[in-house]
């Protein structure tokens, strides 16, 4: 027999682990002595940021989880809220959506193919845990400047790790948003989002319920990889010596994935499977903790049966290890083996390697040897929470100060346009999104390059519904750092609007919360102000937030990223054939403005690139003209009025103008004429970024403005589509710019191309 040799476990050793000398000391008081060495890589874990959410869970609490619905109005409903793997919708007919969004910041800097693949793996695993079959995928991703050899070679690992996982497990990747910015150049941000369709009383969680019953690994084997991923590389700042810890980043297997998902479906329609969850950060020891602690009971393991990849494991390992591709499931005693041999039939190991108890506690045993004995809720239902000090930062007056009277005019609205369309953070994602399988499964009516994607929904045996689900994800991180709450407020307005554009109403929103170290108190201001930001939009959008994730310590050598709430919206449509593009589908139509241009350059693109300025205060938000918009909106798309919507975001409206007109089908390059009669400066006018607008294209311009008027949404004809050219100028004046489309469309096209092929 092994003998277990392990280290000596003492307060510096738990220090090591990332564990505050009172979390020791409560750990002394929790267990009546000290720990083994392997109880300590479960508390260093469970009692993580990233595990426990110890920084914020006092601010997270507030959020509104639940929908104001009447019983009758079954659609919008809330039937899994945060604390699941994802959280769950009703949609109508009997189905739900399920769907989150998740970080995996610090792997895919450390090794970006395999960090950004391993994200979109393990947010498909937390999807069809529930029961749900994973049908579309978004991400959001931030990076460094391009002029930075190491981001253009991130940039091509993340997209090549996104698409080589997903296109290789048959999941759609339908839209994202790519940012550039310098305070990213010490740490990218990696956020992978998932959604599944399911029965709605087919859905599973994760509980270790029921006395005796047996507790299922299924998937592969277990290695060392990604052993402390959770504690220490996702809950802590990088520095000099963090690529160091690339043997800390996991290894994906999307071949396996596409297995196991079938596998998992199976076994949880022969209806013998009690809970099942993934073992995603912190591995083993995440996902028996978290079963057991929801049920209120307790498991007893043996570490022997646990099927092993790599010689000589340890217990500590085997607990903590993040290897790819693995479940946890509790099914009822006595038929387990009907779910043994749907593995084994997708050749896949699974083995029971242990039962539920009902003494709230966890044993584990290694060759005979009991390693871990502990209470289950004090490490995973009561781990440490703080309300940590907050402090306004001390130059946030600074960078809110803007005087646009002393601001130099935009001399060349041409030439500004064009140098907006080539910028890295406006110009065609195209070359990332070529590199998705986008229509896979064949579900998707629009794809990436929209103001948001269109999903078909479809019964798990095929069946086509009449329904499709708009999906979008949003955040200017600017506006956000220089202000948190309002620019949250913007992210959650702005991926509702995108999906209205389709014609949807939003129903729901997810949430990847990225900041800098929370125990500075300047950081955790910034996130407490976003928090309330999100929690303030999302009730009066009435859109609960229903499932999340925080990411903290997004920092390198002290310098923290800008704060990244990044917002991910679902809607759902009625009709998919009734909606709308957002590029310009035919010529001759009227182009009518919704919503108000106000003089506001705080925050915007245009003043970045043209002014070197990042400072003002980000546009106000109306949430109750969002609302009334939206609703507008999705009327008038279902009643055939409007043709095309487009939201008018980073740019302003003239770059949304130039994007209606070339961002359709390749042979489909509509222009427009455009004439403006707001008495306000004309960059403003142009390059402005006030919210709450959209660009619609009309066949009957009266009537749609006289739906927005019942409405009290403000609108407006400012033009009409058709030619060959962009001309936008005052009425009655010359053209501010005048350009042909195919100049517009080839800056647009190569901004992000040139930029990697120059170096």
């Amino acid at each position: 027999m092994t003998q277990l040799r392990e280290p000596q476990v003492d307060r510096a050793l738990a220090r090591e682990h990332g564990l505050t000398d009172a979390e020791w000391e409560r750990i002394l008081e929790i267990l009546g002595r000290a720990p083994t060495f392997s109880e300590l890589g479960i508390f260093s874990v469970m009692w993580s940021e990233h595990c426990s959410y110890k920084s914020s869970r006092v601010h997270l609490k507030t959020l509104p989880t639940t929908a104001a619905r009447q019983p009758s109005e079954v659609i919008g409903t809330v039937l899994v809220g945060p604390g699941e793997g994802a959280g769950a919708v009703a949609i109508g007919d009997g189905l739900a959506v399920i769907f989150k969004i998740e970080s995996h910041n610090h792997p895919s800097f450390i090794e970006p193919t395999q960090g950004a693949a391993t994200g979109v793996g393990g947010i498909l695993r937390d999807v069809f845990s529930m029961g749900a079959r994973p049908i579309a995928s978004l991400n959001s991703l931030r990076f460094g400047p391009l002029e930075d050899p190491k981001h253009r070679m991130l940039l091509r690992g993340v997209v090549h790790g996104i698409g080589g996982y997903g296109n290789s497990v048959g999941v759609a990747t339908v839209g994202g948003e790519t940012s550039f910015h310098e305070c990213y150049r010490g740490n990218i941000l990696v956020n992978a989002f998932n959604l599944g369709l399911v029965e709605a009383d087919k859905i599973f969680l994760g509980q270790a319920t029921g006395l005796g019953n047996p507790v299922i690994y299924a998937g592969s084997k277990t290695g060392r990889d990604g052993i402390h991923g959770a504690s220490l590389l996702a809950s802590a700042e990088f520095d000099d010596e963090s690529s160091a810890k690339r043997p800390t980043v996991q290894v994906g297997d999307p071949f396996t994935e596409k297995c196991l998902i079938e596998a998992c479906l199976a076994a949880m329609r022969t209806g013998v499977v009690v809970g099942i969850q993934d073992m995603g950060a912190a591995g083993l020891t995440c996902s028996s903790f978290e079963m057991a602690s929801r049920a209120g009971t307790g498991i007893e393991m043996d570490l022997d049966r646990v099927p092993q990849r790599a010689a000589n494991l340890s217990p500590y390992e085997l607990l903590l290890s993040e290897s790819q591709e693995r479940m946890l499931l509790v099914t009822r005693a006595g038929e387990e083996q009907r779910v043994l041999d749907i593995f084994a039939d997708w050749d896949l190991d699974a083995v029971v390697v242990g039962r539920v108890t009902s003494d709230g506690r966890m044993r584990v045993r290694w060759h005979g040897e009991t390693v871990v004995d502990i209470p289950v809720d004090p490490v995973a239902a009561n781990a440490p929470c703080y309300d940590r000090p907050r402090q306004v930062p001390a130059d946030l007056g600074e960078r809110q100060k803007l005087d646009l009277a002393s601001l130099e005019p935009e001399s060349d609205p041409a030439g500004a346009l064009l140098a907006l369309l080539d910028s890295p953070n406006l110009a065609s994602k195209a070359w990332i999104w070529r590199q998705y399988d986008s229509f896979v499964q064949g579900n998707t009516v629009i794809g990436p390059g929209g103001d948001a994607a269109l999903v078909r929904v479809k019964r798990e045996d095929g069946t086509p519904t009449r329904k499709a689900l708009a999906l979008s994800v949003d955040c200017n991180p600017r506006w956000c750092w220089l202000d948190p709450h309002a620019g949250t407020v913007a992210a959650v307005a702005e991926a509702a609007r995108n999906v209205a554009c389709t014609g949807a109403r939003p129903l729901a929103l997810t949430n990847c919360l990225n900041f800098g170290n929370p125990e500075k108190p300047e950081i955790m201001w910034e996130f407490a102000e976003s928090v309330r930001g999100l929690g303030d939009a999302a009730a009066a959008l009435g859109t609960p937030v229903v499932s999340g994730n925080v990411s903290f310590y997004n920092e390198t050598s002290g310098r923290a990223i800008f704060p990244t709430p990044t917002v991910a919206m679902v809607g759902l449509l009625d009709d998919f054939q009734r909606h709308a593009v957002s590029h310009f589908a035919e010529s001759g139509l009227a182009v009518v403005l919704l919503g108000e241009t106000r003089e506001e350059l705080g925050g915007s693109e245009w003043l970045a690139l043209r002014r070197d300025l990042e400072a003002g205060l980000p546009p106000a938000v109306d949430l109750a003209h969002e609302k009334r918009l939206h609703g507008l909106l999705a009327d008038t798309i279902a009643a055939g009025l409007v043709r095309s919507a487009h939201d008018v975001g980073s740019g302003g409206l003239a770059v949304a103008l130039a994007e209606c007109g070339f961002t359709g089908p390749a042979d489909l390059r509509i222009g427009c004429r455009v004439a403006l009669a707001d008495a306000i400066r004309a960059d403003a006018l142009l390059f402005g970024e006030s919210t709450g607008r959209v660009v619609v294209a009309t066949a009957d311009a009266d009537a749609l403005l006289a739906r927005a008027a019942a409405a009290g949404v403000p609108a407006r004809a400012i033009g009409a589509t058709g030619g060959d050219r962009l001309v936008i100028g005052p009425a009655g004046g010359a053209a501010w710019i005048d350009v042909e489309l195919a100049t517009l469309q080839a800056t647009f096209a190569r901004g992000i191309p040139r930029r990697l092929e120059s170096a």
